[in-house]
């Protein structure tokens, strides 16, 4: 699956979810706007999706913008990896350190060794139990559920079985939006939702379980992703298996989805999750840590939901991505 062409397609959500501040980047904290430049870390779970990619490119920007260095590293899934990655920035010597963890719970000696080192630490998409000073992030659960809100509607008085396929093992983000989702739909008496495997936000994975899941399950009348990128893999095996009958919906925000979403019946629904604007906002964050104001334990970078209503108005118009 080419996930170059939709690298730079997801949506800048800032003027419609009120985030124009956190858009603003670091202005007035660390950098520029203290006078001294900051070495910031971030550690990637991964570069193999469109939001992560964006994520790392909202950082750059902001960091750029404030004079700040921004040391990125790409753990590529790799737990092990990981943590040796925060090891090296650490000895190269950053202020502060930004961290997307692949497992929230396997990076425990990556936060050790910062806190040993007198480093925070901002989490960022994904938090951990302990160990951040901020997690800069998004409701994923009030994601979840006004996804799941949607998808009732869509599917009516008659119901039906979903199928949903989830993001990664244990990740907080698969369980939040998860359990929106299911809060939600679980109340409804003529819905039932069977658990696919775990794609890992990943297209291609999301292509190989939907072509099981389908086989399994034929009598299925909608798929849930947690997040657009499976949810399109999804739509292409239905479409392939001419299952135009199944709804589909994600979350995040990709524009490919809100095209889908504008342009027919099957793409009920998703929520925005602009990574552009959370990246920048995670600098923002770890430049206020290391000049020792106060930070949020959990920065809301905000989200809505994109349906039928408002889909149109968002494809081509002043809301676009800004690209990398």
């Amino acid at each position: 699956m080419n996930r170059k062409r939709t690298a730079g397609a997801l949506i800048a959500v800032s003027m419609l979810i009120g985030t124009a501040a956190a858009c603003g980047g670091s202005g007035g904290s660390g950098g520029s706007g203290g006078g001294d430049s900051i070495k910031i870390g971030f550690s990637q779970v991964t570069q193999q999706s469109p939001f992560y990619v964006q994520l790392g490119e909202g950082a750059k920007q902001a960091a750029k913008k404030d004079g700040d260095e921004l040391l990125f590293v790409d753990a590529n899934g790799d737990v092990a990896k990981q943590n040796n990655d925060v090891q090296d920035l650490i000895t190269r010597g950053i202020d502060v350190l930004i961290i997307n963890p692949v497992d929230p719970k396997g990076i425990a000696p990556a936060l050790a060794n910062a806190k040993s080192a007198g480093i925070k630490v901002i989490t960022v998409d994904r938090p951990v139990d302990s160990g951040a000073v901020s997690f800069v992030g998004r409701d994923n659960k009030a994601m979840g559920k006004l996804v799941g809100e949607q998808m009732v509607k869509a599917l009516g008085k008659k119901g039906g079985k979903i199928v949903e396929i989830q993001g990664d093992a244990g990740g907080a983000v698969a369980r939040d939006r998860s359990e929106g989702f299911h809060e939600a739909t679980d109340a409804q008496p003529n819905i039932s939702i069977v658990k696919g495997p775990y794609a890992n936000y990943i297209r291609s994975q999301a292509v190989t379980a939907m072509q099981d899941l389908l086989q399994a399950n034929p009598d299925v009348k909608a798929v849930y992703a947690h997040n657009d990128d499976m949810a399109l893999g999804a739509l292409q095996v239905l479409r392939e298996n001419n299952r135009n009958d199944v709804l589909v919906a994600g979350v995040d925000g990709l524009m490919e989805a809100v095209k889908a979403i504008a342009n027919g019946d099957q793409y009920v629904a998703t929520a925005l999750n602009d990574p552009i604007t959370e990246g920048q906002l995670a600098v923002s964050t770890a430049a206020k840590a290391v000049k020792g104001d106060k930070v949020q334990s959990f920065v809301d970078a905000g989200t809505k939901v994109v349906d039928k209503a408002n889909a149109k108005s968002l494809v081509g118009g002043t809301l676009f991505a800004r690209k990398p």
